[in-house]
């Protein structure tokens, strides 16, 4: 096969110089790869293997072993000196979203236990991938457990397992790479501080940067060979460079001052644990090596910062990995107190601008002359400078108590005032929201919601399915239920493919949350709508950490429109949320009947993913004729949908109508208050009333 060549793909320089770099130092831990959807992402991660070295193998072993230094401890061995070599390229193994755990760690091979009772180890992609690179597209919708063991072991360069009766550890040091689109769904803090280097790409906004993109795709799709062919020089001399710097990175020095300076930097911004120093450290020597150089500069140590921080600081749950490049150069610029006896010939004493620690030049093979490359803080400035237009319909009603839409049921034909901007809400700091779970146990993805049978979780029972983990203990209570008719010999347990079973395991799983925002103009009363994005929010951080996907309904005016289609980025949610405007009028009937259209469309798409409907109103309902009776009429219809849901009541103020509870009521959904949204109110708000009964009690004894 074919791949597209590493040094054809141009508008990439910072991936690709990551990408370089945890290849020249596979310690540094792989690399994280975050865009939007149609950035080369998979093709320069693929045309990368082109540049590794061709490694010699032993003949005859399924885990690569290195000739010079065998694992002692492979599967396969032990190896002797008379055993045969044979070379290979460096192989690209890619792992599919849907693989499981005994394909990723490898597991027990069934054929040669039921066949000849033999325990031997089926290895699997880690295996493959040992010495290699191992690629995940899509890295975000894989299991976080199957993450886990992926990272554990690119950073321990080993793979163990225990199961099944099965005991094995093997080498499997390997280049790890993951992409990812955020719109997708973010990974957790907890598995992005494992990755290494993180990368942000975008697509080039240069008309000419991006013909030419398309130019070169056009030329490699209609002869792949020959537009390879033109890249063959190019190509070597890369991966010349690349063998040079492999060989080269042991040697380059990383004095005390620099390393000094990498432990500032990582403290001024404020990163938890030291996987960031050492991953820093590494990613320093990898990029002095990479340049020639025999010790670590302040440009190497700038470079690997850009790459090794940005997804380690401190940040909101929906703040986008960045990093500030300003603050970087003032911790870079800071003179250590002490710079050391080396002070006079350390290389981070020359200036700036000398010409070997610029980070590229016209001569840097993966450098293309002419195309500066895009920062992130670039990116991250150029996606803000974006902003949204203010809306205007024609029924925004004035923000003011004589003005507001404020009654149960008005009349159809009740004048609109003059139009004026509709109010946009900022959100308060979201606070940590009560769970709202579903009942009944279903069969979805694995999450944090609610309970379902899973591939992960405690087992609770076992099954003849041939699809999942292997139940050893039933498979042997089945084939012992046999034992006195099959004629065994000696006593032995003799298995059938019909004594196999499979483990039933039960744990949590993720769910589809959709909000149905009332947008209208009542709902910025008092400041409520401020209240209530605080409230949706904190229901968003809480879908987050779920691994939900979400959706978001808004219902204002005279209509309803899906202000985000489903998805797996809350952060996308939340910046509709930030950008949603209130006023108008409240047609509830609508924004019911548009969840209802997007929860049978997500049915279809998504099966076994169960939903649930979060409604954010006061109940209200006024545009259009009848509007209370059609609303009701919808919730009384509500229950033969079969999808549960949440009413939260936004109504404030001493005189209170009840519209919001009646909706609950009718729709046979969970009725809570605003004000107990957030855990622990509901505790809180049973306290408060204790005291006032206890002080009044204790008032009128007295």
């Amino acid at each position: 096969m074919t791949h597209y060549p590493f040094t054809a793909v141009v508008g990439a320089d910072d991936l690709s110089l990551a990408l370089i770099l945890t290849t020249v130092s596979p310690a540094i831990g792989g690399v994280l790869v975050r865009g939007e959807k149609g950035t080369a992402k998979s093709t320069i991660v693929r045309g990368l293997v082109d540049l590794l070295p061709p490694h010699d193998v032993l003949e005859g072993c399924r885990f690569a072993c290195d000739p010079v230094r065998p694992d002692p401890t492979c599967p396969d061995g032990p190896h002797t000196a008379a055993t045969a070599t044979t070379s290979r390229p460096a192989r690209l193994v890619e792992l599919p979203v849907g693989a499981t755990e005994d394909r990723v760690i490898g597991s027990l091979d069934l054929g040669k236990a039921l066949g000849s009772g033999e325990a031997a180890f089926q290895p699997g992609l880690l295996a493959d991938a040992h010495r290699g690179i191992l690629y995940v597209d899509e890295v975000n919708l894989l299991h976080d457990h199957l993450v886990d063991l992926l990272l554990d072991a690119a950073a321990m360069g080993r793979n163990t397992v225990e199961r099944d009766g099965v005991s094995v550890s093997h080498a499997a040091r390997l280049v790890l790479v993951g992409t990812m689109n955020p719109e997708e769904g973010e990974l957790r803090p907890q598995l992005l501080d494992r990755f290494g280097l993180t990368v942000e790409v975008a697509a080039s906004r240069d008309p000419l940067l991006r013909a030419e993109v398309v130019r070169r795709r056009l030329a490699f799709d209609a002869d792949p060979v020959g537009f390879a062919a033109g890249y063959a020089a190019a190509q070597r001399d890369l991966a010349d460079h690349v063998t040079a710097a492999r060989i080269a990175v042991d040697r380059v020095e990383l004095s005390d001052r620099s390393l000094a300076t990498i432990a500032r930097v990582c403290a001024g911004f404020e990163v938890d644990g030291m996987r960031a120093d050492i991953v820093t450290a590494r990613a320093a020597i990898a990029h002095a090596a990479w340049h020639g150089r025999v010790s670590v500069t302040r440009e190497d140590i700038r470079a690997a910062a850009i790459f090794a921080l940005p997804h380690r600081r401190r940040r909101n749950p929906f703040d986008a990995p960045g990093l500030d490049e300003d603050l970087l150069d003032r911790l870079l610029g800071d003179e250590p107190n002490d710079p050391g006896p080396d002070d006079d010939h350390d290389p981070d004493s020359r200036p700036d601008d000398a010409d070997d620690t610029a980070p590229a030049s016209d001569s840097d093979p993966v450098t293309n002359p002419g195309v500066p490359p895009k920062t992130t803080q670039d990116q991250q400035q150029d996606a803000g400078s974006r902003e949204p237009e203010p809306s205007r319909a024609a029924d925004d009603t004035p923000q003011t108590p004589e003005s507001r839409d404020d009654s149960a049921n008005p009349t159809p034909d009740r004048e609109t005032p003059a139009v004026v901007p509709a109010g946009v809400a900022a959100a308060g700091t979201p606070f940590r929201a009560r769970a709202f779970t579903l009942t009944g146990v279903g069969t979805g993805e694995s999450g944090r919601r609610s309970r379902a049978l899973t591939a992960t979780g405690h087992t609770i029972g076992s099954t003849t399915s041939r699809s999942g983990r292997l139940h050893l203990p039933a498979t042997i209570t089945e084939a012992a239920r046999h034992r006195g008719t099959r004629g065994t010999a000696y006593g032995r347990l003799v298995l059938l493919p019909g004594d196999l079973r499979t483990a039933v395991t039960q744990g949590q799983e993720s769910n589809l949350v959709l909000l149905a925002v009332d947008a209208s103009g009542s709902m910025g009363a008092r400041r409520r709508m401020e209240e209530v994005k605080t409230a949706v929010l904190s229901l968003l951080l809480d879908a987050y950490q779920r691994r939900d996907r979400v959706g978001l309904v808004t219902f204002r005016g005279h209509g309803a429109e899906v202000a985000l289609h489903p998805t797996s980025s809350v952060d996308a949610a939340a910046r509709s949320l930030t950008n949603l405007a209130h006023g108008g009028r409240t047609p509830l009937a609508e924004g019911l009947l548009m969840a209802t259209k997007v929860l049978a469309r997500e049915k279809l798409r998504d099966p076994k993913r169960r939903p649930l409907l979060v409604v954010v109103t006061d109940g209200r309902a006024t545009a259009g004729p009848d509007a209370l009776e059609r609303s009701w009429t919808i919730a009384d219809a509500w229950g033969r949908t079969g999808h549960q849901s949440v009413v939260i009541d936004c109504e404030t103020g001493r005189f209170r109508l009840g519209l919001a509870a009646d909706l609950a009521t009718r729709m046979g959904a969970t009725h809570v208050p605003l004000g107990e949204v957030a855990a622990g109110a509901i505790v809180e708000s049973v306290t408060s009333a204790r005291d006032e009964w206890r002080a009044g009690r204790g008032g009128r004894a007295a």
